[in-house]
């Protein structure tokens, strides 16, 4: 593949394997371990997540690019980027309570919480820092958004396995509770350590 799309696939390779924030970069962690309990939260999150790093990808790359940079308000991206992920957050519970009751009740807490979610900042923050990432281009913006995103609804529904296998699973009363999920995710993230390097080498 060669032009515009050509670094696609290895954006999005990137951000779901080699470079996941919740397992990799250990960024997102709050609402990891809040809602990997539940198969049905983790979907709903993951759907929330992924939609608003995709589109706050987009809307921060195009604000910033149109109007912070020509105004000299590029200091400011922090600021800006969080308001703007706030405004989608808020739209996705808005939906979310008029139109899926149950889902919006079991996220709770944790869908606000996306808001203040790292990864989602971090991600935006990426796509506009021109010491990582001075070629990148609006597409491969939304690229970045979208990839990191399913990297993370991938590392919540694996986990939401792990820990219904350690449900039934009678560790000693020293480990039971959050010392063995906390273990348990340590052995989950050591996993995505094995795509290291495989990038360069399926995209180079």
């Amino acid at each position: 593949m060669t032009g515009y799309f050509a670094r696609i696939p290895l954006l999005l390779f990137t951000m779901i394997f080699t470079e996941n924030y919740v397992l990799v970069q250990f960024l997102g962690i709050c609402p990891f371990l809040g809602v990997s309990q539940k198969f049905s939260s983790c979907i709903g999150m993951s759907g929330a997540v992924i939609f608003v790093m995709t589109l706050a990808s987009a809307a921060t790359y195009a604000i910033f690019h149109a109007f912070m940079i020509p105004l000299g308000l590029g200091y400011l991206s922090t600021i800006i980027f969080i308001v703007v992920i706030a405004a989608l957050v808020q739209f996705v519970e808005i939906v979310l309570k008029k139109f899926m009751k149950g889902l919006y009740n079991a996220l709770g807490v944790y869908l606000p919480l996306i808001t203040t979610n790292c990864a989602v900042l971090a991600v935006t923050l990426l796509n506009v820092d021109e010491s990582v990432a001075q070629t990148y281009n609006f597409l491969e913006s939304c690229a970045n958004g979208f990839g990191a995103g399913v990297g993370f609804a991938l590392a919540l529904i694996l986990f939401c396995g792990v820990r219904k296998t350690l449900e039934r699973a009678k560790p000693p009363k020293a480990f039971q509770g959050l010392p063995i999920t906390l273990i348990a995710a340590a052995l989950t993230s050591m996993t995505f350590m094995g795509f290291t390097g495989m990038a360069e080498n399926l995209f180079g």
